[in-house]
């Protein structure tokens, strides 16, 4: 990473910290300090390789827009899955009562010229496959460096090609969709398990009934369930609010962790104990680690949700909807 990109983004994350929301609420809990650098690296990933969001104009004069729409049928029965992996540009994913996916793509490709354009129509595909119930939509391009120690930056290529993802699946379809910059993440009506992950947007899902786990770095994760989850789930984001709102129905373990910013409850809680220092042997070496979540209760308790975020507030709030 250039040194330019690294300063981008430091000046992002000061920025994100001087200005803070305050949100009216019942406070519950306070924040506790943490330390986020393997969730700073494990979110950005190799893709991350420039800190610009936006693209120039005036760098990229050259312009051209298609669109790519696809079906592909899905089993009536048995597990469906739905993989996008994109780096540049927003996913939305929408369910409904179809046997089939529905897929359109706005491909926008800006570059400093005409050769240029070619050649970012030649270097950067949309792979799809299919297998059975499993259909995975594969954003490639040389910016998917697998060399050691690959030095390869956006800017070298002289075009930007950012692809805009929207989606329509069957219901009971489990997720795993990913982007870097350039969009947002939605996701409504789905029942399935769900993997969502962005960089430089926001993660939104609306009236789902499933379990997993939703991340960013810079934006807030925004999630309201329909049917509350069953099984473990965690949210995560650096810069930016964590707000859930859960059916009144809602009996969880929660575990909180932020450090800039509250924990607010619509839900009557009882504080749970901290976890034990656990003891861990490396070699001739006794390594000590500490659990800094703050545990609630709501309810009789069950699965258990993770909630951690640096700056902003976490609110659990009840779906009136």
């Amino acid at each position: 990473m250039r040194r330019k990109s690294l300063i981008s983004i430091l000046i992002v994350y000061a920025a994100a910290a001087l200005l803070l929301p305050v949100l009216p609420a019942k406070k519950i809990l306070g924040g506790r300090a943490s330390s986020v650098l393997n969730f700073v690296r494990a979110a950005l990933g190799p893709a991350a390789v420039s800190a610009k969001t936006k693209d120039d104009d005036a760098e990229y004069p050259v312009r051209d827009q298609e669109n790519i729409q696809k079906s592909f049928p899905m089993p009536t029965t048995g597990q469906k899955t739905l993989e996008i992996d994109n780096v540049w540009g927003s996913i939305e994913v929408s369910a409904d009562a179809s046997d089939k996916v529905e897929l359109t793509v706005q491909r926008t490709t800006r570059a400093e010229s005409k050769e240029k354009l070619e050649k970012a129509k030649k270097e950067v595909t949309l792979d799809i496959s299919q297998q059975e119930g499993a259909l995975k939509l594969y954003v490639n391009g040389p910016f998917r460096c697998q060399c050691d120690d690959c030095r390869h930056s956006r800017d070298d290529d002289g075009y930007v090609v950012k692809m805009d993802f929207h989606v329509k699946v069957p219901r009971d379809t489990d997720l795993k969709v990913k982007t870097v910059n350039g969009g947002r993440v939605v996701v409504r009506g789905t029942n399935g398990g769900f993997l969502v992950r962005n960089v430089n947007g926001d993660i939104e899902m609306d009236n789902v009934s499933g379990s997993g786990t939703a991340r960013t770095v810079n934006g807030p994760v925004i999630v309201s369930f329909r049917q509350n989850p069953r099984e473990n789930s965690e949210f995560k984001t650096i810069n930016g609010n964590v707000e859930l709102r859960f059916a009144h129905d809602l009996s969880a373990d929660f575990r909180f962790k932020t450090f800039n910013g509250g924990i607010y409850s619509d839900f009557p809680v009882t504080t749970l104990p901290v976890h034990a220092i656990q003891q861990e042997r490396r070699g001739g070496k006794v390594v000590y680690r500490a659990d800094r979540f703050t545990g609630a209760r709501v309810n009789a308790g069950g699965p258990e949700i993770q909630i951690e975020n640096l700056n902003g507030d976490i609110r659990i709030l009840e779906n009136h909807e």
